[in-house]
This record gives structure tokens, C-alpha cells and sequence, in this order.
């Protein structure tokens, strides 16, 4: 099985203002990029999940010019926010790195 990385030169999330948080994922190439988006993997189910917010709330979008994946959600909690843990949301990509995903044909 491969994970993220064998995918992608660079996973990150941050804020995209005090109530959204966004993840990027970036390819190493075209052939990279088509695997990862082939795979289905990065869909609203699984942000869903691991996020524990509603499927309709979040969108997913396919940057293939940029050979990039772009995920935008409701932040876990309002930036600033008492019960906020990650105040730029710089670690929110977290639980996605132990990903199994198929090997890169």
C-alpha cells in the first residue's frame, strides 16, 4: 500500500478564514496527479468522517492545471475559539498521512 506521500509533494491544511479550514493536495507530476484522482480516495465521505461534519458542507476540487486536489470545510471549531486547538489549522492534515491508498501503477 502506499500513503499520501508517495502521491503528493505537499498535504497541508490552514484556515480559509476563522470558520473554514482547507487541505491541499499537491502531485509530484500529471502521472501522480491522475493516480490520486482516479483512486476516488480524497471524496466528501471520507473528509466527512474524519472531520465529523455533513457531506454537504464540504467541497472537493480537482485543480488539474495545478496537479493539485483542494478540500474546503467547516472548521472543528471557530478559529480562536476557547476549545480551538490549532489556532491556523496548520495541523489538521494530521490523520490523513496514515492513508492507505493503492500503489501508484
Amino acid at each position: 500500500m502506499a500513503t499520501l506521500l508517495d502521491y503528493c509533494s505537499l498535504v497541508r491544511s490552514k484556515n480559509a478564514g476563522p470558520f473554514t479550514l482547507t487541505l491541499d493536495f499537491m502531485c509530484h507530476d500529471q502521472h501522480t496527479y491522475e493516480a490520486l484522482t482516479n483512486t476516488g480516495v480524497l471524496n466528501r465521505t471520507l473528509f466527512a468522517g474524519l472531520f465529523d461534519t455533513s457531506e454537504s458542507e464540504i467541497l472537493v476540487v480537482n485543480h488539474p492545471h495545478a496537479l493539485a486536489v483542494k478540500v474546503s470545510l467547516p472548521r472543528p471549531s471557530v478559529q480562536g475559539d476557547q476549545h480551538d486547538s490549532d489556532c491556523y489549522a496548520g495541523q489538521q492534515y494530521a490523520p490523513l498521512m496514515d492513508l492507505q491508498l493503492p500503489e501508484l501503477p
